[in-house]
């Protein structure tokens, strides 16, 4: 993993000393819409925004190991915290720029469940399969999700049914192609796949509250701040609600 974290970084090494505009680290969440932001302040500002996706956890790592991000998009804060710490982000560009929630997906002909409760038969709607989810230990949707089925005392029975994903893009392709009968993802992430349908909701009362922090690197040049404040405005704001995502002010 150490030697995947570094080659990463090496082959995105390039990327910063040869564009005029910024490079961008977002989670695999964001991409369908920050791709529509992005593009929609190239064509205002024609400035150049190239955006590298995977777990928040990745790219954290790989900002550690020298990686030349210029802002920072983590689907939740502790990486965030984790960089914060070290120095390698600016504390004081750090803004809560999004929120999302949870929901159950499954393949278009799945029956709905309603909103989860302690009483559901997970294990026994898997009908045999595996429940896709990110990384439980590691990447923040995955995260979000054992915690949610731990508060429900779900998870101690569908744990050895699940099937763990690099990032939450590719837990919802296992079951956009039917590999995986169910999967837990972001609303958002529900909303850009047409051969998936959401058959239940969790709570936000079930995890930790789901926030995207952002902040601009440490010696990040000044249009990596511009592009934050994009990030901010209400032209953006239409695309993120538009794709499922929830503001800072709800």
């Amino acid at each position: 993993m150490i030697a995947a974290l570094v080659l990463g970084a090496m082959v995105l090494a390039p990327l910063r000393a040869g564009a005029e505009g910024i490079l961008v680290f977002a989670a695999a969440s964001l991409k369908t819409a920050l791709d529509e932001v992005a593009m929609g302040y190239q064509q205002e500002t024609g400035k150049n925004v190239t955006v590298s996706y995977a777990a928040s956890s990745v790219l954290a790592r790989q900002i550690q190991l020298g990686a030349p991000a210029d802002l920072f998009i983590s689907a939740n804060v502790d990486w965030m915290n984790v960089l914060q710490d070290q120095g390698l982000v600016e504390a004081a560009s750090r803004v809560d720029l999004l929120g999302n929630g949870l929901v159950l997906i499954g393949g278009a002909g799945q029956s709905d469940l309603g909103a989860m409760q302690p009483d559901v038969d997970l294990s026994s709607a898997l009908n045999g399969g595996y429940l896709a989810m990110a990384l439980v230990d590691a990447v923040p949707a995955g995260i979000y999700g054992k915690a949610a089925l731990q508060s429900l005392g779900l998870w101690q029975g569908v744990q050895g049914q699940i099937a763990q994903t690099d990032n939450v893009r590719a837990a919802l392709a296992l079951v956009a192609t039917g590999a995986a009968p169910l999967g837990i993802v972001y609303r958002s992430d529900a909303q850009v796949e047409d051969r998936v349908r959401v058959v239940a909701e969790f709570s936000s009362q079930l995890h930790p509250p789901i926030i995207y922090p952002a902040a601009v690197t440490t010696g990040a040049p000044e249009n990596a701040r511009a592009f934050l404040a994009h990030l901010q405005s209400e032209t953006a704001a239409v695309v993120f609600k538009k794709q499922g995502f929830a503001l800072p002010n709800g």
